[in-house]
């Protein structure tokens, strides 16, 4: 994870409580305010359904209490007076009422259209709400007579208004899955909770629903609630901001100029641009100081090396030097040998010389590249060597070449060219004419050769196995045993094969 996202984490974990803590007050304070707006519901509701509920029990009790006194006499003047006493406060609103009997004649009050027609039990009271007008309740007699009353909207918003100073309210009367009849609408503009209490009557289902706005949700509020929220991701991103432009930037210039270093180059401090932070100068100060140091470091090795590389060369110039001198010593007293054998013996010893020196030729003259050495090309100059050297009783001796370009090291070359001098010059030996074909290919493995040596000369025969194990035999068993190779011999047609380790081709 990147450094400036590790820090915008630990830093709003860090915040993160505070905001919580500030987030949880402003919400304490708001659920106080929505308790105490609970609260005043709640005495506005007890005290409007007990007015309500108080009036209207009283006047169920009146109506039928006049329903029946005038049921039984319906010429009784001072029980519709009551009656009418009764409702003479809330006439100015337009409450009504009226007695009739069971022909629907009028025996007290006056006639208005009631809700409700159905036929009523003795004693039985009935309320229908007339929505947008008001409330009816009907009450049945004994005798089949009906007491009706008519209480408009503004008699009852009256009776239900709570007394002393009122906050804003709604108040409605309702039935259980019936009509509603809003006796006061609450209205607002703005975004807030809002609480209702549901009461009982008593009349028929009735129920009183009053409701006042909770604690109002307003914009500040709202800023409030967000503001310890907005204050965390602020302080995170303000502080992530400022690690990051005082120390990730410069620490990924410093780092892309120090990856872009190349050995031998001197890192300058105007490469890395501002930067801000004294420890990242000083970091950069350091880097350069080490630039500066590891360029004088690569000089002097650069300079050793040129010596090295000459002194190598020198060496390697005087140990040709050396087997030339030691070439021309035995080619001399070859030349004063008093007979054939030691003049023999001379120009086989010249033959190995000739075939160190050809490697070691070789192995100078790819010192620079340090690839390994061609071994076709060894081969070829040491088949012409050997020819050249040959005695005169074998000035006939043919060697035939089929090689594949291959690369072998010092060590294998060496080993190789001392081999091949070895079974060149048993198969000459044995035969003055004979003619010899050596042959290199692909081996078994990329790494592996095969190196192949036939000559009719070497088909077995009582004078080879003389040679063998009077001179020959040990020389080349332990030629192939520095080469880490076994060494196979065909007497039948007189081919000696073995493979041995390749670097490369050329």
């Amino acid at each position: 994870m990147p450094t400036g996202a590790k820090v915008f984490l630990i830093l709003s974990c860090a915040l993160l409580p505070l905001a919580l803590i500030a987030l949880f007050t402003t919400l304490r304070t708001t659920r106080l305010a929505d308790v105490e707006a609970e609260a005043r519901l709640n005495a506005a509701s007890r005290e409007s359904t007990a007015v309500l509920e108080s009036f209207l029990s009283n006047h169920v009790r009146v109506l039928r209490q006049a329903l029946i006194v005038i049921e039984r006499s319906p010429t009784d003047a001072p029980a519709c007076t009551r009656l009418q006493g009764n409702f003479a406060a809330l006439a100015a609103s337009g409450a009504q009422f009226a007695i009739t009997d069971q022909n629907g004649r009028i025996l007290c009050g006056t006639q208005f259209s009631v809700a409700g027609a159905e036929f009523l039990e003795p004693g039985e009271v009935s309320a229908a709400i007339v929505p947008g007008e008001g409330l009816t309740m009907r009450i049945g007699g004994a005798a089949g007579g009906t007491a009706s009353a008519y209480y408009p909207i503004r008699a009852l918003a009256a009776l239900a208004r709570p007394s002393g100073f009122v906050p804003q309210y709604g108040a409605a009367l309702t039935k259980r899955d019936g009509p509603r009849l809003e006796l006061r609408r609450l209205e607002s503009d703005t975004l807030e909770g809002r609480g209702v209490v549901r009461s009982n009557l008593g009349v028929d289902g009735l129920i009183l629903e009053m409701k006042m706005p909770g604690a109002p949700i307003t914009a500040p509020l709202l800023i409030a609630m967000l503001l310890p929220l907005l204050m965390w991701f602020a302080a995170a991103g303000i502080a992530w901001f400022v690690v990051d432009r005082l120390l990730i930037r410069p620490l990924r210039r410093l780092r892309a100029e120090v990856g872009a270093y190349q050995p031998g180059e001197t890192m300058e401090a105007g490469k890395f641009g501002a930067m801000p932070a004294q420890e990242i100068r000083e970091l950069g100060e350091t880097f350069r100081e080490i630039s500066r140091t590891v360029q004088v470091h690569e000089a002097d090795l650069a300079e050793g090396l040129v010596r090295q590389t000459r002194l190598t060369r020198e060496v390697h110039h005087r140990v040709k030097n050396n087997l030339q001198v030691i070439a021309s010593l035995i080619n001399f007293h070859a030349r004063g040998a008093r007979g054939p054998e030691a003049a023999e013996a001379y120009a086989s010893i010249q033959r190995r010389v000739d075939a160190l020196a050809v490697v070691h030729r070789y192995h100078y003259a790819e010192m620079e590249e340090n690839s390994g050495l061609e071994l076709r090309s060894v081969i070829g100059e040491l088949a012409s060597s050997i020819r050249a050297t040959a005695p005169a009783s074998a000035s006939g001796v043919g060697i035939t070449l089929e090689l594949e370009p291959y690369m072998v090291s010092q060590d294998v070359a060496v080993a190789v060219a001392f081999l091949l001098t070895e079974i060149v010059e048993l198969a000459m030996n044995c035969s003055p004419a004979a003619q010899v074909r050596i042959v290199l290919r692909q081996g078994e493995t990329e790494d592996r050769a095969t190196l192949r040596v036939v000559s009719p000369a070497l088909v077995e025969s009582s004078e080879m196995e003389a040679l063998l194990q009077a001179r020959y035999g040990r020389v080349i068993g332990g030629l192939a045993r520095q080469l880490r190779t076994k060494l196979h011999y065909d007497p039948l047609l007189g081919a000696y094969e073995m493979s041995i380790a390749v670097v490369g081709r050329s």
